[in-house]
């Protein structure tokens, strides 16, 4: 023993002495050409975005039937965000929070400082292939997401308006091989909380993806069950990714929406779907555009409320959006033009009339690090 230990500190002294004689540009050469070993990811990690708007709309008339755009000839703030994500190796909290009209229309079952709340959950993962979260996370559903720097079109689709916004429960998600599955339980859509005196209804959730390469993505959503009037509703959602070259991406989501209410003991059967291709190009790195195509029916007056009354009305739209994106680091400029079309009159004009058209123009500013 004690001569092992004698070897060890002799080899030691003799690496030392060798180091001592090497010459100084040798050993500035060597430290200028030596890899210095990777820093390790912060168990903390803190990002942010901002945004704002304007939007005229060419009848006149505050006539957004979308999420988050609903003005006429105003300037407009969007959200102020900030997420905090505390990560370990096998634990994991994300604070998700939003400040302004956008936080508190996504999260319009809440009242007074809980509505800042967009995201808040706890996830632990036993082994590398399987993960369990507790919490309230954004909706798996669609195509769209809220924070706008996420987005490369401004103004929201019809499916995500009317989509869930989020889920507030627990959830467990497994990847085997390019395949994912997601199953979980949750409160009814949008609920982080049921209201004094209401039910104990739950819904299930569910997700399957498969990405063979960072050029194409699958997912298949679904969320059902009874929402907090017990009507029964069920949604299947799909959404494709794929890539064709550095120029040229596209995306797609469809939508399909039914549901029976308990009024009518759950006799009759409401359907609503929606389809949107999203074309986007980018010939420079500083600019792209994207062209989005929704067509969103809704024949059984479910969704669609006119912009001048509180009264459904069965119709269908054909909305196109075309945005172009100017980006200067994490800076986006976006000018964006919109016509939507629908089927009956849903839009209304500054002389107290209606049709079925209605052009707006936004310009929108984001910023997110």
């Amino acid at each position: 023993m004690l001569r092992n230990i004698l070897l060890v500190f002799m080899s030691a002294v003799c690496s030392l002495s060798t180091i001592a004689q090497t010459s100084a540009d040798t050993t500035k050469k060597a430290a200028d050409t030596t890899k210095a070993a990777p820093a390790s990811a912060p168990a903390l990690t803190i990002t942010g975005s901002a945004d704002l708007y304007y939007r005229y709309d060419f009848n006149r008339y505050n006539n957004s039937l979308t999420s988050f755009t609903g003005t006429h000839d105003q300037f407009k703030l969007g959200m102020a965000s900030v997420k905090l994500e505390h990560k370990t190796a096998k634990l994991d909290m994300v604070a998700d929070l939003g400040f302004g009209p956008r936080a508190q229309e996504f999260a319009y079952n809440d009242q007074g400082i809980v509505q800042a709340i967009k995201q808040l959950y706890i996830s632990y993962s036993p082994v590398a292939w399987v993960k369990f979260t507790g919490g309230t996370w954004a909706t798996h559903i669609g195509y769209e997401v809220v924070d706008a720097f996420a987005n490369r079109n401004y103004s929201m689709s019809y499916m995500f308006t009317n989509g869930p916004f989020s889920h507030t429960g627990v959830r467990a998600d497994f990847t085997v091989g390019k395949s994912g599955f997601m199953i979980g339980v949750s409160n009814p859509t949008d609920w982080r909380s049921i209201p004094t005196g209401g039910n104990s209804n739950k819904n299930m959730i569910a997700q399957y993806s498969y990405a063979p390469s960072d050029n194409f993505k699958l997912y298949l959503n679904y969320v059902g069950g009874q929402d907090i009037s017990n009507n029964k509703v069920h949604q299947y959602d799909v959404v494709l990714t794929a890539k064709a070259s550095s120029l040229f991406s596209l995306g797609f989501n469809g939508t399909v929406n039914k549901s029976s209410d308990a009024a009518d003991d759950y006799t009759a059967s409401h359907t609503w779907w929606g389809s949107a291709i999203y074309l986007n190009l980018d010939p420079k790195p500083w600019f792209g555009l994207t062209l989005r195509s929704e067509y969103f029916s809704d024949k059984d007056g479910v969704k669609l409320h006119p912009s001048y009354s509180l009264n459904p009305l069965g119709a269908n739209v054909f909305a196109t959006t075309l945005s172009a994106n100017f980006k200067v680091d994490g800076f986006i400029f976006i000018p964006e033009f919109r016509w939507d079309n629908a089927s009956e009159d849903l839009f209304a004009k500054h002389d107290g009339t209606t049709t079925k058209s209605d052009p707006s123009f936004l310009l929108a500013a984001v910023y997110s690090f």
